[in-house]
């Protein structure tokens, strides 16, 4: 423990929090950040920038009465202000002040409605600080919407040049000036620019978008930046994901050019409306995201950044086995003691594919607000609490605020999700221990072939190689291959004039089957819908029983999908999704957006013995972004008789 007690001093419009490592300034009553001074840097943040535009927290809200996008929070500045100041603790130990803005009616129209109560935290000997808030809109208060919320922090150009969101996605980045004209070309939306003369000439020709970035929420650990003189690290480190929204597979952005890092909590990316909680008829809510802890280490000069990286990791791990903290103040934010925890084992069971029930090994198992099957993926008002299972299909969850949950999952390998059937209370220091539970996947008949695999992700499929006018190098010969700008470009490309044809027992989908259905650019800058079709074979056609497509979609963007069987032409599809989705995820470089399932009947009349095909079209094309990313396509025969079933 350092010697060095924490200090709270008051200078003027300002407050220090200072514990002798790092020394964090706030304004007074607002609560921006204005100046963290760590490892000889007087102030690693931007200086360049407004005080209101260094350190913040900030939401995007609307007003369901009016019309068009929702607006930001304090209107030209978006950034949340606090009114009022307090200090919650001080001693020498922690220091914990709190500025909160209160809700009234005179604010109806011009403010969310919301009370809003930032937090943040210093303890001693800590190379860092921890911020929190809670958000609450009392009963009969008006409606509104909330898209995003987050923490950022924009840190000091000269300094902050190496940016590193995980072992395989670390590099240089560009300067901010490099997305400026002339220095850069805006390409087909804002958030990605062309770099043709940037400040740093290796970096000429390749495309910044700070999606390119993004990661599932089960995938973010520590990410930041490192300063190389002094060598001096920078991270944002999000102990749970309980208070993001969307569950596991959730995306979100980190850091990227600015030099920003994001603590993002809430936001439609890769979701689009259906992750935007909308409060409506007065509904009460309360909601404390964070802590997030601001990480800053040091190494002697001249040493490999990965030193700083190699900790930040560390400390990552420290910051999650300290969940829940023992140290925030607030009332409501519980201790470990006032919660609970929920445990079991779960198998699978497919009486066509085993007579056994199977383990789920290395499956999501979580508890979230009760709903349907699946609905965690949109739920977006409380908390969610996840983790997997082994490999005996074993899992706990701890820590578990108390309240109703139902308890879903998904399993590697299988389509569908997994619901147990009673709801689960949790009260504080329960210990609820479920048994074996067992999940039956969509099944009807055996399977006589399948395109991809289950994993609700389209990366299975082939990514082509990225123009080369458009390349980030960081992705080439990479995992995430599908990050490169303009892939979508691509499929025109590849099939200038006929659409994509997959022939069941002569394709293989790692090469032949495009990871996205897309439109294909016509001529005058009109775009085309596309139909692929899929080719198998019959022996024979079972004149007794009904046939069942399954077809799992891992994304969609204001798409749709329409299936034929073997008549291209049918005037009215055998099958359509309607319109459906808004994830986005081509444009933002995501292989994957919300899950969809459907399950469609093939009567024996629609079939053939030889050849028969599949014809799946996307015919919305009004943008090159309206498409459908494939999951996974089964063909099941009628029902015949299963493998027996035999208790374990």
């Amino acid at each position: 423990m350092s010697a060095f007690g924490v200090k709270l001093l008051r200078q003027g419009r300002h407050v220090v929090l200072d514990n002798g490592i790092v020394q964090v300034t706030l304004s007074k009553p607002e609560g921006i950040v204005t100046g963290i001074q760590y490892g000889g840097i007087d102030n690693v943040l931007e200086t360049l920038n407004e005080e209101v535009n260094r350190g913040y927290w900030d939401l995007v809200w609307g007003d369901p009465g009016l019309s068009g996008p929702g607006t930001f929070d304090v209107c030209v500045c978006i950034m949340i202000k606090g009114t009022k100041f307090c200090v919650v603790v001080e001693n020498d130990d922690q220091v914990e002040v709190s500025f909160t803005r209160a809700w009234d009616p005179s604010l109806k129209g011009n403010f969310v409605p919301l009370n809003i109560d930032k937090r943040f935290i210093l303890l001693r000997g800590c190379s860092g600080f921890y911020t929190y808030a809670i958000y609450e809109h009392l009963e009969g208060w008006p409606d509104f919407y909330l898209s995003e919320t987050r923490v950022a922090f924009k840190l000091r150009k000269d300094k902050f040049q190496y940016m590193a969101i995980a072992d395989n996605r670390q590099r240089i980045m560009p300067m901010p000036d490099d997305r400026l004209p002339p220095r850069g070309q805006k390409l087909a939306y804002p958030e990605a620019v062309l770099l043709v003369n940037p400040i740093n000439p290796d970096l000429k020709g390749e495309v910044d978008d700070k999606y390119q970035y993004s990661c599932d929420n089960k995938d973010i650990g520590a990410h930041g930046w490192i300063c190389t003189d002094p060598l001096v690290g920078f991270w944002e480190i999000t102990p749970t994901n309980e208070f993001r929204t969307g569950g596991p597979l959730k995306q979100n952005l980190t850091s990227h050019v600015g030099p920003t890092t994001l603590a993002m909590f809430q936001s439609g990316h890769y979701a689009g409306d259906d992750l935007v909680p909308k409060f409506r008829n007065g509904e009460p809510w309360k909601k404390v995201f964070g802590p997030v802890f601001i990480y800053l280490n040091s190494a002697l000069t001249g040493l490999d950044c990965s030193v700083l990286w190699e900790d930040a990791k560390e400390q990552m791990m420290t910051e999650v086995q300290s969940w829940p903290y023992s140290f925030p103040a607030s009332m409501d934010y519980p201790t470990e003691e006032e919660r609970g925890s929920v445990s079991g084992r779960l198998l699978v069971r497919d009486r066509f594919v085993s007579g056994d029930d199977l383990i789920a090994n290395c499956a999501y198992v979580g508890l979230a607000l009760p709903g349907d099957a699946g609905s965690w993926q949109r739920e977006c008002k409380g908390y969610q609490f996840w983790t997997k299972t082994d490999f005996e299909g074993c899992f706990t969850i701890t820590s578990v605020r108390i309240g109703d949950y139902n308890l879903y999952a998904w399993v590697y390998g299988f389509i569908g999700d997994y619901k147990y059937d009673a709801k689960i209370t949790i009260s504080s220091g329960c210990d609820i221990d479920l048994g074996e539970i067992v999940f039956e996947p969509p099944r009807d008949g055996p399977t006589l072939w399948e395109i991809g695999i289950p994993d609700r992700s389209a990366a299975e499929f082939y990514v082509p190689d990225p123009n080369p006018k458009y390349v980030n190098k960081l992705y080439v010969d990479h995992p995430d291959r599908f990050r490169q700008y303009g892939l979508w470009e691509r499929y025109g490309d590849l099939y200038p004039n006929e659409d994509l044809v997959y022939t069941v027992g002569a394709s293989d989908y790692r090469k032949d089957w495009f990871f996205a259905q897309v439109t294909r650019k016509g001529e005058n800058g009109t775009y085309q819908a596309t139909t692929w079709q899929i080719k198998f074979n019959l022996d024979s056609v079972n004149k007794d029983g009904t046939y069942k497509l399954r077809v799992a979609l891992a994304s969609a963007a204001i798409a749709e999908l329409q299936v034929r069987f073997n008549d291209p032409k049918a005037n009215r599809p055998h099958f359509t999704t309607g319109r459906i989705g808004m994830d986005n995820a081509i444009a933002r470089h995501g292989i994957h957006g919300l899950y969809w399932l459907y399950s469609i009947d093939i009567p024996n009349t629609q079939l053939v013995v030889g050849v028969n095909t599949i014809f799946l079209t996307q015919p919305r094309c009004t943008s090159p972004f309206q498409a459908i990313l494939y999951d996974y396509i089964r063909l099941e025969g009628p029902p015949s008789e299963v493998l027996p079933h035999h208790s374990q």
